[in-house]
């Protein structure tokens, strides 16, 4: 028969300390000054955006052509989220330390776990709570996205959903880590130096990545600013959503390890290695995942439905030999326009640089530098071309199939607009700083009455 306390621990109510860690959320400067460094860098971001844009679509009117490349996901979208990606990435981690970190200074976090909560109970109130703060946070670029709209500024709703889920996910994997640090290290500002160490660490080795094809260009797949790339570019990965997905719970499951005192440090490690070799093992079976969507509006991600059926024929291996470096701007173009393409397509296609590097000032260029090899079914055809409409009927010569007929599907019509954003500067610069200082105090007045109750009754 289960024990008076076993009842009270298993139907604890949950909402007094969801409500607690809300309190402690907006109690602390860290959030409300992120909010107010986030409208400041929201308000520069779109209003230089939509400059730009302006700038670029006023040749539409003379050039229709040039309007099918105005995309308000690169011209509005990404740019105005990057302010959001800036600030998840420096400050989010303090909101999310403070909520670990700053018990444990004071020896709260003793306290809490003698409450008839479990440990799991205890940091899914945490992550609520970051996750309300999270959604304070999108408030402020979204309604950078009411005022395009004012504008006369148009947004694909498949676009924004799949660019916000890439954002959370970042978003929970930033909050993960911060929790394994405040969980295993005794000072906030550790905590808060490792956490950089990893979000900053994940940044240079993309930058890094970017012009080299060796070992680095291996690793990049690990960069959390890879990962998001791919949702600014309008790509939905099943495996990367799943990877992401697991992620955030081995950090979470990680952090509730080393979060309880009283434990040997021997038996948390053995913990921790089991947990992240679980992981890891599922990420590399979700890796094996083939699955896309193209979320982009003008479908830039994909090949032409024609395209897509005739290549589902192409069930071989297909191997692309490369000699062009990973810095030559021919290979960014290869693989956006392209190769990209080819492996989100094709079942399986393995790409090999041979390309060596271009860099420094007496290095050599082989004759063959810039020629692209493709190797399907012991047949073999060159070209020097990156682009798909002289590429993909070389791949179809090679399978053996016949070119199919071009369809007549409308091409996307683009969304010039030429439009003065500079009004907004009152909005992010004055109103919403005022908003924020206004909620900053009523949460400190609202936490002091709080306090005082508790300690005079």
């Amino acid at each position: 028969m289960r024990s008076p306390e076993t009842a009270v621990a298993r139907y604890a109510p949950l909402g007094p300390l969801l409500v607690k860690e809300l309190r402690e959320v907006a109690a602390g400067r860290a959030f409300w000054v992120l909010l107010l460094i986030l409208s400041l860098l929201v308000g520069y971001s779109f209003i230089e955006a939509a400059a730009l844009y302006a700038e670029a679509s006023r040749p539409a009117a003379q050039f229709p052509e040039v309007a099918r490349h105005l995309s308000p996901l690169d011209g509005i979208l990404v740019p105005t989220f990057g302010a959001l990606y800036l600030a998840t990435t420096f400050l989010f981690p303090f909101v999310a330390i403070r909520l670990v970190g700053g018990e444990r200074q004071t020896g709260g976090h003793k306290l809490l776990l003698q409450l008839p909560y479990s440990t799991a109970s205890l940091l899914g109130a945490k992550l609520a709570a970051l996750g309300a703060a999270w959604l304070a946070m999108l408030a402020v670029p979204l309604s950078a996205l009411v005022l395009w709209f004012t504008l006369g500024g148009h947004v694909n709703g498949i676009e924004l959903s799949n660019l916000l889920l890439g954002h959370f996910f970042y978003a929970a994997i930033v909050a993960g880590v911060a929790f394994v640090a405040a969980a295993i290290t005794e000072s906030s500002a550790t905590a808060a130096i490792a956490t950089l160490a990893v979000t900053l660490g994940s940044w240079v080795l993309d930058f890094a990545a970017s012009g080299d094809g060796g070992i680095l260009a291996s690793l990049s797949g690990l960069s959390l600013t890879s990962f998001l790339r791919g949702f600014e570019r309008g790509i939905f990965s099943a495996s990367a959503t799943l990877v992401a997905f697991v992620a955030v719970g081995a950090l979470v499951a990680i952090a509730a390890v080393w979060l309880p005192t009283g434990v040997r440090a021997s038996a948390k490690l053995a913990a921790t290695g089991f947990i992240a070799a679980v992981a890891v093992v599922i990420c590399l079976t979700a890796g094996n995942l083939h699955f896309y969507v193209d979320a982009s509006e003008d479908q830039r991600n994909s090949f032409p439905p024609e395209d897509r059926a005739a290549l589902a024929s192409v069930d071989k291996e297909l191997t692309i030999i490369v000699r062009l470096a990973p810095e030559d701007p021919r290979f960014f173009d290869y693989e956006r326009t392209l190769l990209g393409k080819l492996r989100r397509t094709l079942p399986k296609v393995t790409v090999v640089m041979e390309g060596g590097s271009r860099s420094g000032l007496f290095a050599s260029t082989p004759d063959d530098y810039g020629e692209i090899t493709y190797r399907y079914d012991g047949r073999e055809a060159k070209s020097r071309s990156t682009s798909e409409e002289e590429v993909l009927p070389l791949i179809y010569g090679l399978a053996g199939l016949k070119p199919p007929a071009p369809g007549g599907i409308e091409g996307y019509p683009g969304y010039p607009l030429v439009a003065d954003a500079k009004s907004a500067a009152l909005w992010f610069y004055l109103l919403v700083p005022l908003l924020i200082v206004a909620g900053w105090a009523l949460a400190r007045g609202g936490h002091r009455r709080f306090t005082r109750s508790r300690t005079h009754p």
